[in-house]
């Protein structure tokens, strides 16, 4: 029976594609680029997928290009740019539908704008999403276990991340990633440009990146936007400069100013992989004071999303936080003491670092007033820059920053 179910779910997977061929690619996505006049022809688009890390490359690059004297937009999960014009893209966007996104290049056409940097997903490129999209340059950050309950296995997912590269005549690919081997099979017909931890870069290059970006994820993330950047022959000192004025994104590693002496950071780490590089990185800035404190993560899993991630989470968690409180992140349809015991089924160990706290805004108002001491570190995972939490059909407005800030004011924050 299980044989079965599986090769019928394969079946359905398969299925999808064709299906979204008509109705998301001809139906929609034709129509809508021959309405727009074709837009994607007249603009350099660069895209950039990966597991992690994407949003925050995709953003960077277009500061790069900003920063350079070019005209750019960008197109993220975060939200949608024009030159300095930003625009909300909603609540729990991914890619958007083809109709919108051409539309977006027509406007963008019409303002003389030359470059477009795209994040794409693997669910809107399997799903035809991005329609009509000719790459001059495509990037990857890194290929996790992720979205497997969509996808069913890492081989399928990908293959999904495959396809949005070779869409590029050129893709830049992380040589240190598991994925790496696969991509350079699979993409013969695309040119393939590599970086790593060991890529050489100019001192001065070098310097900026590691003054900017502490976090050894985001450096890489940092070296893929060069490896781009040179392929689009921007200039080192105008790379150094974006890198230095970069921002960054709003809920990635995002510290929150406060007066409890404490270190507030929201993160969108929703990924073994992502939780695990966060909290590394935290735990080194940590010990590099004089007096370290605890770290303390506060962070949930998805309902009706891949169930096989919530486990390995709890345990990475445990492992590298000194307390973790475990609540909930968008539990959808399911109910979240049972993605919460989920979480905990790897946990041979460690079991009094825990703390369960089913309402997210009581488990981050317990992590800050309750739980943390001056100079400790409390991180708030999973959600970033989302606007609202999911449970039974209903998106209710939340945002972890929001809710610090309110926590910090003497309020009480609670989802529902």
């Amino acid at each position: 029976m299980v044989i079965i179910g599986s090769m019928y779910k394969q079946i359905l997977y398969k299925l999808k594609r064709p299906y979204h061929f008509i109705k998301t690619g001809i139906l929609d996505g034709l129509k809508a680029e021959i309405q727009n006049g074709f837009p994607s022809n007249k603009l350099k688009i660069i895209t950039i997928t990966g597991t992690d890390g994407k949003t925050t490359s995709s953003t960077l690059l277009y500061h790069v290009l900003k920063t350079a004297g070019k005209k750019v937009g960008l197109l993220s999960t975060v939200a949608a740019y024009l030159g300095n014009k930003s625009i909300d893209t909603g609540f729990h966007v991914t890619s958007p539908q083809p109709s919108d996104l051409q539309k977006f290049m027509k406007e963008m056409v019409n303002q003389n704008y030359e470059y477009l940097v795209l994040e794409v997903t693997s669910h809107g490129s399997y799903q035809y999403r991005d329609w009509g999209v000719k790459p001059v340059l495509s990037g990857v950050t890194n290929i996790a276990n992720e979205h497997l309950d969509y996808h069913l296995n890492y081989q399928e997912y990908l293959a999904a991340k495959a396809n949005i590269l070779q869409k590029a005549p050129t893709a830049v690919v992380n040589a240190d990633d598991y994925s790496y081997q696969f991509l350079k099979k699979k993409l013969l017909t695309t040119k393939l440009v590599t970086y790593s931890k060991e890529s050489e870069l100019p001192k001065k290059v070098q310097k900026s990146i590691e003054k900017r970006f502490p976090e050894s994820y985001n450096q890489m993330n940092a070296k893929l936007v060069y490896a781009l950047s040179k392929l689009l022959h921007i200039d080192d000192t105008d790379y150094c400069k974006a890198v230095d004025s970069f921002e960054g994104v709003p809920g990635r590693m995002q510290f929150i100013p406060n007066r409890k002496r404490l270190t507030l950071v929201v993160d969108f780490a929703h990924t073994p992989q992502g939780l695990r590089s966060a909290l590394r990185s935290l735990k080194e800035q940590i010990h590099k004071n004089k007096d370290p404190g605890k770290l303390i993560a506060v962070f949930g899993c998805a309902g009706q999303r891949d169930a096989s991630k919530r486990p390995e989470m709890g345990k990475i968690a445990t492992e590298l936080a000194d307390i973790a409180v475990f609540t909930a992140e968008d539990p959808r349809d399911e109910d979240v003491w049972s993605i919460i015991r989920q979480m905990k089924e790897k946990l041979t160990t460690n079991h009094n670092k825990v703390v369960s706290i089913a309402e997210r805004g009581e488990a981050i108002e317990f992590a800050i007033n309750s739980l943390a001491k001056p100079g400790d570190t409390v991180v708030v995972l999973g959600k970033g820059h989302e606007q609202s939490m999911a449970y039974f059909g209903v998106e209710y407005p939340w945002n972890d920053v929001d809710a610090i800030n309110k926590i910090l004011a003497g309020e009480h924050p609670r989802v529902k």
